[in-house]
């Protein structure tokens, strides 16, 4: 493996905020001894990673920039098993087609955020490639062996499923543990592996794979656990009300994660910032300052907002939802573009309307009926009247009666607004 220069990774977790444990006092001279290889796990149980994801990706991603090698592994083998820890129940068990369809999926969404043009400079794998063609008898009898029942009963994984005497634990999931311990230890012998990084609920289960490790191959590993995280009131990070902000663009979309950030409380938003992005110490200290002078420009939210989001789905999408997000707060300056409209029709209710029809002239009540933003044409007129309708963001004149394509601003479309915040977008065809 190349030797590249190496900065103080631990140094640079724990002013971040990523330190939670670390499985000895000098894992810092461990890491600037030489380039290490670590690893993090990612459970394919869902169709997309999450936001709460993003705290081992951007460890990983920190753990390159200061010269090791990162190992981003996909658990397509233990994802048919079933991780117990954090979870009070027994998981419903997915197919193997499922398992893997998710596992391709999650491998695209790392690959934006490391540099993974030579397996020198990092490596994704999926465990299921040396898991599934284990034998039961040699794994028991080589793996099993150094496993303590004993012990492992009293790991919290295990111990709160058996203290519930509705749940319990199956078999399948109190193996768990000696499969995320054999993933390191084939790791270590095969790519030279030493350090597995994790959230805090993973200390079990890399401590055992630290141990296995050291019993079979005679070598030192460590491994680095993670925080999880809540927010300053307390609620998990990374949840709505609508559930799990999720990295897939067809599942979250890109608008709808960077109003998540853009809500980031006064709070928060420094620790996110150290968390979430790649931006200096000098750079978030100066965030940091305005933040405290001036809460109200939300600078360091909307930093927050374009940095994280810039992450996931790249800065020209970040343009187009800045832009969206203009307009739905009312700004009538802007002029979307295709990307930006297309944006805009996810947001909002949206509607077809043939260009023939607009040519001729729309009646403007007849037109807030039809798309919903009034209950009849009578009320619709009463809006009017009341100047509560908006036409591309520009308050109608009470006396306006209609619309045509002489009025359209934007390129074959037009934007509808009663009130504050009840909007549909028509688009011209």
């Amino acid at each position: 493996m190349a030797q590249e220069h190496l900065t103080d990774l631990v140094a640079e977790f724990r002013w971040r905020g990523f330190l939670a444990q670390t499985t000895s006092d000098d894992v810092d001279a461990f890491l600037l001894q030489e380039r290490r290889t670590m690893y993090v796990g990612f459970d394919p149980t869902a169709p997309s990673l999450h936001l709460g994801s993003l705290i081992p990706v951007m460890a990983l991603a920190h753990a390159q920039r200061c010269g090791h090698r990162p190992i981003m592994l996909v658990g397509g083998g233990t994802g048919l098993i079933g991780d117990p820890s954090g979870k009070t129940a027994e998981r419903n068990l997915l197919t193997e087609d499922k398992v893997a369809e998710n596992a391709a999926a999650m491998r695209d969404q790392l690959s934006r955020f490391l540099d993974i043009s030579s397996e020198d400079r990092a490596l994704m794998l999926n465990n299921l490639d040396w898991l599934r063609g284990l034998d039961l008898l040699g794994f028991l009898r080589d793996t099993g062996k150094h496993f303590s029942v004993n012990e492992m009963i009293k790991r919290d994984s295990v111990r709160i499923r058996l203290e519930e005497r509705d749940h319990g634990i199956s078999y399948t999931e109190f193996s768990y543990m000696l499969l995320q311990a054999y993933d390191f230890y084939w790791l270590a012998r095969n790519h030279g592996c030493t350090v597995q990084m994790g959230g805090s609920d993973q200390w079990g289960n890399i401590v055992s794979g630290k141990e296995l490790i050291r019993r079979v191959l005679g070598q030192r590993s460590e491994g680095i656990t993670f925080p999880l995280l809540t927010t300053s009131t307390g609620k998990k990070f990374g949840k709505t009300e609508e559930g799990a902000v999720w990295l897939d663009a067809g599942m979250t979309s890109p608008y709808q994660m960077y109003q998540y950030w853009i809500q980031t409380a006064d709070a928060d938003v420094v620790r996110y910032l150290k968390l979430f992005t790649f931006l200096s110490r000098e750079e978030i200290a100066a965030l940091a300052g305005e933040s405290r002078e001036r809460p109200e420009s939300r600078t360091a939210q909307k930093t927050l907002a374009a940095e994280c989001t810039a992450v996931v789905h790249g800065r020209e999408t970040v343009r187009s939802v800045e832009q969206a997000s203009r307009i739905l707060f009312g700004s009538h300056d802007e002029t979307p573009d295709s990307a930006t409209l297309a944006l805009l029709a996810r947001e909002v209710p949206c509607s077809e309307i043939p260009r023939s029809e607009m040519e001729a002239g729309v009646p403007l009540p007849a037109l807030l009926a039809r798309t919903g933003l009034a209950e009849s044409k009578g009320a619709a007129r009463k809006l009017i009247a009341g100047g509560g309708v908006y036409v591309d963001n520009r308050r109608a004149d009470a006396n306006r009666e209609s619309v045509s394509t002489a009025d359209l601003r934007w390129p074959g479309a037009m934007l509808l607004r009663a009130g504050k915040k009840s909007y549909h977008l028509l688009t011209v065809k």
